[in-house]
C-alpha cells in the first residue's frame, strides 16, 4: 500500500496527450480518480476513454489554465462534484525556442503567463481544498537548472522550480508537500521532428548516462511516488527524469 493512491482525487493539466497523459494514467493505475485537464474537449474525451478502458475511473474538465475566471468555474465544479482535491499536477507548457531579440514583452509576457504565472494560481485554488497529507507536483524541465540559450522558456522553467520550493515552505505547515518533476529529453508528439533526427540521436547517445530518448510512460514512475505515501517526507525538491542528462560530464 505504499504507492497507493486510492481514494484519491487528482488533477492533471495537459492531461490530453504526451507527457501528462502518461502522469494521468499512472495515477490512475495506482488508484486514484483523476481529472483530465486541457482545452480541447474532444481530445480530453479521446483520452479518459484510454483510461476508462483499463478499468479506472476519469473524468474532464475543459479550461485554459491562464484564464482565471475558467480557472475559478473549474474549481467550483470540483469542490461541488468531488469536495476536495488531493492532488495537483501543473504539467501545462509552452515553449518559445526563438531567439532573445525576435521576444517581444508580450510574447514574454504570455510565456511566463501559462508557465508560472498559471501553476501559482492553481496551486493557490487547490491548496484551498487540500489538508494534511496532500500533494503539488509541478513538472518543470531540465532547463529551469541548466541552459542552453531558449531565454523566456528557461527563465519561467527556473521560476517554476522557485515557486516549488516556496511553495513546499509555506504549505509544509498544513501537511501539503510541494515538489517538481524535471523532464529531459522525451520521445513525445511535439519532439517528433527532434527524435526522427540522426544528429540529436547521436548527441543524445554521448550526452546521457543512458544514451537515449525518454519514453513518455517513463515519467509516470516520479509522479506516483511523489503523489504516494512513500513520499510523505519529501518536499521542496526537483527530481530529474532525464536519463542522467544533468549529472552525466
Amino acid at each position: 500500500m505504499t504507492f497507493s493512491l486510492q481514494g484519491k482525487t487528482a488533477l492533471i493539466t495537459g492531461a490530453a496527450r504526451g507527457l501528462g497523459f502518461e502522469i494521468a494514467k499512472g495515477l490512475a493505475d495506482a488508484g486514484a480518480q483523476v481529472i483530465l485537464n486541457g482545452r480541447d474537449s474532444a481530445a480530453l474525451d479521446e483520452a479518459a476513454d484510454l483510461i476508462t478502458a483499463a478499468g479506472h475511473p476519469c473524468a474532464t474538465i475543459a479550461f485554459d489554465v491562464s484564464n482565471q475566471r475558467a480557472v475559478d468555474a473549474a474549481f467550483r465544479d470540483i469542490e461541488k462534484e468531488w469536495g476536495r482535491l488531493n492532488i495537483l499536477v501543473n504539467n501545462v507548457g509552452q515553449r518559445d525556442r526563438r531567439p532573445l531579440e525576435e521576444f517581444s514583452l508580450a510574447d514574454a509576457s504570455d510565456l511566463l503567463e501559462t508557465n508560472l504565472a498559471a501553476p501559482l494560481y492553481l496551486a493557490k485554488k487547490s491548496a484551498a481544498l487540500m489538508d494534511k497529507g496532500d500533494r503539488i507536483i509541478n513538472v518543470t524541465s531540465i532547463a529551469g537548472q541548466i541552459a542552453r540559450g531558449d531565454v523566456v522558456y528557461t527563465a519561467s522553467k527556473g521560476g517554476l522550480d522557485a515557486l516549488t520550493r516556496a511553495l513546499s515552505a509555506e504549505l509544509g505547515p498544513r501537511g501539503i508537500t510541494v515538489n517538481g518533476i524535471a523532464p529531459g529529453y522525451f520521445a513525445t508528439r511535439s519532439n517528433e521532428e527532434m527524435v526522427k533526427d540522426r544528429t540529436t540521436k547521436r548527441w543524445l547517445k554521448t550526452r546521457t548516462s543512458l544514451g537515449r530518448w525518454g519514453e513518455p510512460a517513463e515519467i509516470a514512475g516520479a509522479a506516483v511516488f511523489l503523489a504516494s505515501p512513500a513520499a510523505s517526507y519529501i518536499s521542496g525538491q526537483i527530481i530529474a527524469v532525464d536519463g542522467g542528462f544533468t549529472s552525466h560530464y
